[in-house]
C-alpha cells in the first residue's frame, strides 16, 4: 500500500492535534511536519518534500491561499488541500485559483478524509457537476489551443466528456469496459497533450468544448 507523506499547516495547535489524530488512524499517512504559518511551511516542504500539505485558510499575517500560491510557486508537484470550517464557495475558487487540488471541511468524518485525500494523492479525486461549472463560470478562459485538442483521439476526448460529468476511474473504467490502469493512462496522455495539470482544469477544457458525454 502506497504512504503518502503529509504536512499540517495550521496556526492551532489544537486543530493541528485534531489532523493528526485523523490521519494517523489510516497507516496510508505518514505525518512528517507541521507548521504555523506561511514560512514555516516554505521551508518545511523544502526540507521534508510531503505529497500533501494540508493548509488552514484563516492564519495571522500571510492566510493560507497566499501561502499555497508561494507553495505551488516553489513546488509544483506538491498536492495542496485547503482545511477549513466555512463552505463558502468564494473560498474554494480562490483555493483553486492559487493552485490548491482540494478542499476538506473540518467537520467531516474521518473516513470521508481519508478516502477523499487518498484520491487526492493519486490524481482521482472526483468532481460534482455542480460545482464543475461553477468553476467554468467563474474562472478566466484557459490554456490548451485548437491545435493541442486535435491531439486529442476519439476515445480520449470520450474519457474527457467522463470526467467533466464528475466521473471517478473506476466509474469511467465501467462504463467503458476498461481497466482502471488504461484510463489512467489515457488521463496522463490528456493532461501532457493538453498541457493541463489537474482533473479540474480537464474538467473546465472539456466544457469549452461541449465534449461533456451525455447519459
Amino acid at each position: 500500500m502506497s504512504t503518502f507523506r503529509v504536512l499540517i499547516v495550521d496556526d492551532s495547535e489544537l486543530a493541528r492535534a485534531g489532523i493528526r489524530m485523523i490521519l494517523e488512524s489510516d497507516p496510508a499517512f505518514e505525518i512528517v511536519a507541521e507548521g504555523s504559518n506561511c514560512e514555516e511551511a516554505l521551508a518545511l516542504s523544502e526540507l521534508w518534500m510531503p505529497d500533501l500539505i494540508l493548509m488552514d485558510i484563516q492564519m495571522p499575517g500571510i492566510d493560507g491561499l497566499e501561502t499555497t500560491r508561494r507553495l505551488k510557486e516553489k513546488f509544483p508537484y506538491v498536492k495542496v488541500v485547503m482545511v477549513t470550517v466555512s463552505d463558502d464557495i468564494a473560498h474554494l475558487f480562490d483555493a483553486l485559483k492559487k493552485g490548491a487540488q482540494g478542499y476538506l471541511l473540518k467537520n467531516l468524518k474521518p473516513e470521508a478524509w481519508h478516502e477523499y485525500l487518498k484520491a487526492i494523492a493519486v490524481d482521482e479525486a472526483p468532481m460534482t457537476r455542480e460545482l464543475a461549472f461553477r468553476i467554468l463560470k467563474e474562472f478566466s478562459p484557459m490554456g490548451a489551443d485548437d491545435a493541442q485538442s486535435d491531439r486529442l483521439t476519439c476515445r480520449e476526448r470520450e474519457i474527457l466528456g467522463l470526467v467533466a460529468k464528475g466521473m471517478s476511474n473506476k466509474e469511467i473504467s465501467s462504463k467503458l469496459d476498461i481497466s482502471e490502469h488504461t484510463v489512467k493512462n489515457h488521463l496522463k496522455n490528456i493532461l501532457q497533450k493538453l498541457q493541463l495539470e489537474n482533473r479540474v482544469q480537464l474538467a473546465r477544457y472539456a466544457y469549452e468544448k461541449s465534449w461533456l458525454v451525455k447519459g
